[in-house]
């Protein structure tokens, strides 16, 4: 499991190695998007049909999906009523609040509801209200007690009916509040538009029909209990009223505007005696006043601090204000002359006379004031001692009589108190009365239901995109799955990476061929040993010297001639992994590409067991390498050659199943050969058989100078070449490179998007012929 991980990943990561790199987080980012990207670009036609697959799925649940229409009606909660209906109402009006729009709701949704529309539309036969369930258990209940001949139970039978019509009734009913507000939406599903606003149009005035039910009982229930409380209260009124009388006649009260005259008189007295208490306060403040003046007047001064101090009691005289004006204009000139004069200059003296004679009289209105002052504290006193003494005159008389007078409250504020009840409940009672004739809901319809002009359900839009999402999911998620199974080589970067090996040539893949005339002419005298040219693939090199084939098979070439380690003579294995890989068609082409340059070249077929080499170039050859290893032959009596090329062909004539073939390549004789057509051509292009199936090329490494790795693009698995290499050390060390062949350069471009650019046809256009290849 480890290896095949290792190997799975090997195989992945090398589809990024043609971007950029990129240091940090941007770059593992870059390469993230290059894989999506590449599977997108590999995966697309996956990615298309499943996106067909499932919109068509969804077109058509669409066309055959029963539809589904929503009828709505908005419904407002109200407790606003008449001003008088308000006063009158005899049941207590709670606020709307969230927990009263959720009661509300649950009465909607309720099963008394749901049964009351049912029965009013009559949707017991309805069949599409009626619950297959319940279709279902009436019929076994009719066989059953048909076959006990037992009565049926209809009411049984009602009652189950009831009930699975309501739940099923419920089910296509919703009710929700619309945001924040006092209004609800309630909706009804059905399978046609008019029966969906019907219903949800009945659900509404059901509701506020039950709602106006339910006040006109609790109502009249009300009404029913004040008649017999207020016949109680009455009585229990006039009887306290009547005790009431008879106690004042007893004690000889007399009450006057519901109040006692001793009462009357005490709270005459009290507020006489409040202002006579708040006129000998102002008479103390006046006198405490004129005090703080006096004693704040300084003797033998001319100034008249104390007396002009703000908020003074003194300025408020009109004589202290003329004298203290008269006092401030001598002072103003006193001043001016003694800077004129000097201060005794015998004018300012006289000033100073007059203001100190303006003082003193200033002050002696002060003291005057004062006493006035005090005259009227000592009246207000006194006029406050005789109030108080009346009070208290009036309280000792009235004290005799609180032993009655609380005997009488107690017996008026009963009777005050059963009036007052007996009162409440008769404007009650006249309150419910006028309810029960003016009846009002807490709740109207201001949206009533209409037929909807679509469908609800399924929509047809959400239904395609869902589809359309899925596919492309369920598309990317196939394409990813393909992408990751697909563990097969397609490109020389995943090559290298997985085999670490230089990716030598990445050889087109080639179609539609057509052999050349000569090769269908029958070979005559010296001819008999000629190539034959009926297999246009093997020639692709030569008759289309300019193409991208005959380009990729240079590649090889010269990567054989730029290997230093190699001799000049040298000799060079063409192999592969697997069988059908196209190695006979590389080692043919290379070897063509090298004699048509002038080079003395032959190629061998080694592959004993499978010689499709010799089938394909020397059809009718009967000798060949094994007889020139066993001795019977030479090398030039079964040699074949091409006269346009110059190529020499050494092609293995089987005549039946050979069992040592191994043996026979690591054979002395076969050395012995290979150092002769060292010594005789400058390439020797041997065509090894595959290295999966059988062991015969590890036979081979004494023979050959270095291998190239035939690898089929797009079949050859990777695990498969990684174990066929790993099996085989020997060939592995020796290997010079690998070829990617039958390569599809219209596709190579969805694996590598960095690459696409550099193996595009019209580059080669501009240098050969392309028409042929695809």
């Amino acid at each position: 499991m480890l290896q095949s991980n290792i190997l799975q990943t090997e195989r992945i990561m090398p589809l990024f190695d043609g971007a950029p790199s990129g240091d940090g987080d941007g770059g593992g980012v870059g390469k993230l998007v290059e894989f999506v990207a590449g599977v997108l670009r590999r995966q697309y036609a996956v990615i298309i049909f499943s996106t067909i697959l499932t919109v068509t799925i969804a077109g058509i649940y669409l066309k055959t999906a029963t539809p589904t229409y929503t009828g709505q009606v908005k419904i407002l909660l109200i407790n606003e009523k008449a001003p008088f209906i308000q006063q009158q109402s005899l049941l207590a009006e709670a606020n709307i609040d969230s927990v009263q729009i959720e009661t509300q709701l649950q009465v909607l949704k309720s099963k008394a509801v749901a049964i009351s529309v049912i029965q009013k539309l009559k949707l017991y036969d309805d069949a599409e209200f009626k619950p297959s369930s319940a279709r279902m258990h009436a019929f076994f209940r009719k066989v059953r007690n048909w076959l006990s001949m037992a009565p049926l139970d209809e009411n049984a039978d009602k009652a189950a009916t009831a009930d699975q019509l309501a739940l099923a009734f419920g089910d296509r009913l919703a009710a929700t509040r619309v945001g924040m507000s006092n209004v609800i939406e309630l909706s009804y599903n059905a399978s046609t538009a008019v029966r969906a606003a019907e219903i949800a149009n009945a659900v509404a005035d059901t509701y506020i029909l039950d709602q106006l039910n339910a006040k006109f009982e609790a109502n009249k229930n009300a009404t029913a209990w004040l008649q017999d409380r207020l016949r109680e209260l009455g009585q229990q009124a006039l009887s306290a009223e009547r005790a009431v009388n008879a106690f004042k006649a007893e004690n000889n009260i007399v009450v006057s505007d519901g109040k006692l005259i001793d009462d009357q008189q005490i709270a005459e007295l009290n507020s006489r005696l409040v202002a006579a208490r708040a006129l000998t306060s102002d008479s103390m403040a006046r006198l405490n006043r004129f005090d703080e003046v006096i004693h704040a007047i300084l003797p033998d001064s001319l100034s008249l601090t104390g007396i002009d101090a703000p908020g003074s009691e003194v300025l408020a005289s009109g004589i202290i204000n003329t004298l203290r004006q008269q006092y401030l204009d001598l002072a103003r000139r006193e001043a001016d002359w003694s800077v004129r004069f000097g201060k005794s200059h015998l004018a300012v003296i006289n000033l100073r006379n007059r203001m100190r004679d303006i003082r003193t009289s200033i002050v002696d209105e002060v003291r005057r004031l004062a006493e006035t002052s005090r005259s009227d504290y000592e009246v207000a006193k006194q006029k406050q001692k005789q109030i108080e003494d009346q009070l208290a005159s009036a309280v000792s008389r009235s004290r005799g009589s609180n032993s009655a007078e609380l005997t009488m409250r107690e017996l008026e504020t009963s009777a005050k108190s059963y009036r007052s009840l007996y009162d409440s409940f008769l404007q009650r009672y006249m309150g419910s009365v006028q309810q029960e004739s003016f009846p009002s809901a807490n709740a109207r319809i201001i949206a009533s239901a209409s037929p909807p002009p679509s469908k609800s359900k399924p929509k047809s839009s959400l239904i395609l995109a869902m589809g359309l999402a899925a596919g492309i999911g369920l598309g990317v998620g196939l394409g990813l799955l393909r992408d990751v199974m697909d563990r097969v080589f397609r490109t020389s970067n995943q090559l290298e990476s997985a085999l670490r090996l230089p990716c030598l040539s990445l050889v087109p893949l080639l179609k539609d061929l057509t052999p050349p005339a000569s090769a269908s002419l029958p070979a005559s005298g010296n001819d008999s040993r000629m190539i034959s040219r009926r297999s246009a693939a093997y020639w692709a090199a030569t008759t289309m010297p300019l193409s991208r084939f005959a380009e990729s098979i240079r590649a090889v070439k010269l990567a054989i001639d730029l290997n230093q380690s190699l001799s000049s003579n040298k000799i060079v294995g063409i192999t592969s992994s697997l069988p059908n890989e196209g190695k006979s068609t590389i080692a043919a082409s290379l070897a063509q590409l090298i004699a048509h340059a002038g080079k003395r070249v032959i190629v061998v077929d080694c592959d004993l067991r499978n010689p499709s080499l010799s089938t394909n170039l020397a059809p009718t050859a009967t000798s060949g390498l094994i007889e020139i290893i066993s001795g019977a032959k030479q090398l030039d009596e079964v040699t074949w050659h091409d006269k346009s090329t110059g190529l020499t062909l050494l092609p293995i004539a089987k005549k039946g199943p050979l069992f040592h073939t191994s043996e026979l390549l690591s054979a002395e004789p076969t050395r012995a050969l290979f150092d002769k057509l060292r010594a005789s051509y400058d390439y020797v292009i041997v065509d090894l058989p595959p290295l999966a199936p059988i062991v015969d090329v590890r036979a081979t490494t004494a023979l050959v100078d270095c291998f190239v790795l035939v690898v089929e693009w797009g079949r050859t698995k990777i695990d498969v070449v990684q174990h066929a290499l790993h099996t085989a050390p020997n060939v592995s060390e020796a290997i010079l490179g690998a070829v990617l062949n039958k390569t599809d350069m219209n596709m190579l471009k969805r694996y590598d998007s960095y690459h696409s650019d550099y193996y595009n046809t019209e580059h080669y256009g501009r240098y050969g012929y392309v028409d042929q290849e695809t």
